[in-house]
Order: C-alpha cells, then structure tokens, then sequence
C-alpha cells in the first residue's frame, strides 16, 4: 500500500523539530482529517538554510513533511514557493488517492512560513506566496 520512500520518511523523518529562532513559521491544519503541520524555516540571503517540521497526524502527513523539508532546504525562497504537492507525492514514489491531502498540507506549511518570513520583514506576502489556504478543502470527500 505504501512505497518504501513512504516507509522510510515515515519511520525515519528528517529535519523533525522547531527552531527556537526561526525567521518564518508556517502551521496547517485540518480538524476534520485530523493532521496538522508546523513548518520552521532559516532564511539568510534569500536561500533557506535550515528548516524543521513537527506534525501530528498519519505516517503520511509525516512523510510528506519529512520529504518537503529535503526538498527545500538549501534553495531560494522562490524555488521553494514553486513545490508542488505533486512534486512530493512524485518524490515519495506515490501516496493513495485518499492520502493526497497530506501532500497538500506539506505544501501550504512550507507556503505558510515563506508568507510568515516575508511578513516579518514587512513585506505584503500576498503577491509573493499567493492566497493562503485554510486546508478545509484538503479532506474534502
């Protein structure tokens, strides 16, 4: 049911934590589904040089944020902003149909704390990071 890739950043996620000092922090969630995702992000020259994640859900949700990490850290902010959920579902090597959402969280935490980084430096993140979701249409059957 699960690829190994799924397996792997599920029983051993990269990047869990917080960063005390972080300069963007990003949180979605949705109480309908359950799973809820915290982003930190360390930003120096436009380029994110650390980033964690703490998420209470399923081995997905986990996975999901785990490989969204990995895929962002060490790259622009802009590069960041163009992940798409897809992009993790791919890198993950697939998700069940009814586990997409997950993929969908990692993508808007990682947007909720570029958007948090940018407010933080008095900058309208609007333009930038695009509409920020409320993720209630991420488990929407």
């Amino acid at each position: 049911m699960y690829t190994e890739q799924v397996m792997d950043h599920f029983t051993n996620p990269r990047n869990v934590g917080e960063i005390p000092d972080a300069d963007g922090v990003g949180e979605v969630g949705n109480a309908k589904c359950g799973d809820i995702m915290k982003m930190y992000i360390k930003v120096k020259d436009g380029v994110i040089t650390d980033v964690k994640f703490k998420t209470y859900g399923c081995g997905s949700a986990i996975a999901t944020s785990s490989i969204a990490t990995e895929m962002i850290k060490g790259h622009t902010l802009e590069e960041a902003l163009t992940l798409s959920n897809q992009a993790v579902v791919e890198a993950l090597g697939g998700l069940p149909a009814h586990k997409i959402h997950c993929s969908v969280l990692a993508e808007e935490s990682i947007k909720a704390a570029i958007a948090d980084y940018y407010k933080r430096q008095g900058i309208d993140p609007g333009p930038l990071v695009g509409q920020q979701s409320d993720c209630a249409h991420c488990c929407e059957a």
